[in-house]
């Protein structure tokens, strides 16, 4: 009896270790379907309207006030503009100055749950409060100071995001890879 009850935990560890093994196995995938598999892994989304609502969050230099305003694409003249409340542009980045377009999330606790987490009756639930931030985030080299950086813009949803990382990879005559945009380096290098 002695040895059924060491032999029966033996047998059950070594089933479960089986199922584990088998779930880890490699698998194959053939060319053709990768392919298919990146091209069906990016999302259809749709062209983003000419002026969005957007907060400045920062990057550009000389301009560290955040600011509430409009994102317009500015087609006529190549350039993506920000304006202020009151319609004066405030910031311009050409599209051929974008070297990245992403776009980027974070959550985080709003501060009214900060607040309400400072209180013991209602510490646990403002503790489970959390909203997420989308950020429209550029990285850009600016050709009249040489200098280059990383701005953000928050915007309200998650597709209004995914448009207008889609359309300012597009105008900006960027590159897809992954869920962002890239300028990929020219070959300086000639070869006679």
């Amino acid at each position: 009896m002695k040895r059924f009850n060491l032999l029966l935990p033996a047998a059950c560890v070594a089933l479960v270790l089986a199922q584990g093994a088998w779930a880890q196995r490699a698998r194959t995938v053939s060319e053709p379907q990768k392919q298919d598999a990146n091209a069906q892994s990016r999302p259809r989304t749709t062209p983003a309207p000419t002026t969005v609502k957007a907060k400045y969050e920062g990057g550009v230099f000389g301009y560290n006030k955040r600011q509430t305003g409009t994102l317009t694409f500015d087609d006529a003249s190549h350039r993506l503009v920000f304006r202020d409340k009151l319609g004066h542009e405030y910031i311009s980045v050409p599209y051929t100055s974008i070297a990245a377009v992403y776009g980027d999330t974070q959550s985080r606790r709003p501060t009214a749950a900060g607040v309400l987490g400072g209180a013991s009756l209602y510490t646990l639930p403002a503790l489970l409060i959390k909203k997420k931030y989308r950020y429209l985030t550029m990285q850009f080299s600016d050709p009249d100071t040489r200098v280059s950086g990383t701005t953000s813009f928050k915007v309200d949803s998650k597709e209004l995001l995914n448009s207008m990382v889609a359309t300012v990879g597009q105008k900006a005559d960027l590159e897809p890879r992954g869920e962002a945009y890239v300028r990929k380096a020219k070959n300086t290098s000639a070869t006679p």
